[in-house]
């Protein structure tokens, strides 16, 4: 597959998953029920979904035992933020946006720099942003979901996004335009998470 078309892709996707996000939860799961109500929200929320995808991306740039270790320190930190999130325990939302806002940046631009570097680096910043996106995900559990299946969805669906980055990532270390291509991603990754960051979208 060429890199335009990989890009064209990403590109499409993101697009989809921003004009899906327009459902609320509830409806989400009074369409899916409560494990595809909370797989899909990180699915079609466009923040979660650029941060996830990164984080697979970024751990492929990385190599080695951070293809596993990135996304796993990302998944167990967004458990814990998850629970905090369904207890109403101690962040304000504001302060939950801006970190989510955050990680799309940061993570953007990770991968628009697309270097190798000590993977312990990477999973200090990803254990925070895993955990203010599962804040988010338990503090947004619809009152009429069952908790647990639908914690359960949005790990999964956590998880999915992470390997389909992870494989971007991987197919871009064997070509080079390929690389190109991410970091123009990357790029566009930053610009959105500023956007997010001034509330513009």
């Amino acid at each position: 597959m060429g890199a335009e078309l990989r890009l064209l892709i990403l590109v499409a996707v993101a697009v989809l998953a921003s004009t899906a996000s327009a459902f609320g939860h509830e409806n989400q799961v009074i369409l899916f029920g409560p494990f595809l109500g909370g797989f899909t929200h990180p699915v079609l929320g466009l923040d979660h979904f650029i941060a996830m995808l990164s984080v697979g991306i970024v751990s492929a740039i990385l190599g080695g035992r951070a293809i596993w270790g990135v996304p796993a320190t990302f998944v167990s930190f967004m458990a814990i933020g998850g629970l905090l999130g369904w207890s109403k325990v101690g962040l304000a939302m504001p302060v939950v946006e801006t970190g989510i806002a955050l990680s799309v940046i940061l993570l953007g631009l990770l991968i628009a720099i697309y270097r190798q570097m000590p993977a312990f680096y990477v999973a200090i910043p990803v254990a925070f942003f895993g955990t203010m996106h599962g804040y988010a995900h338990g503090a947004e559990i619809p009152s009429i979901a069952d908790p647990v299946q639908y914690a359960a969805g949005f790990m999964i669906g956590t998880i999915v996004i992470h390997l389909a980055g992870v494989l971007i990532g991987d197919i871009s270390r064997r070509y080079a335009n390929d690389r190109v291509a991410l970091r123009v991603a990357g790029g566009v990754f930053v610009l959105t998470g500023g956007l997010f960051l001034a509330g513009v979208i």
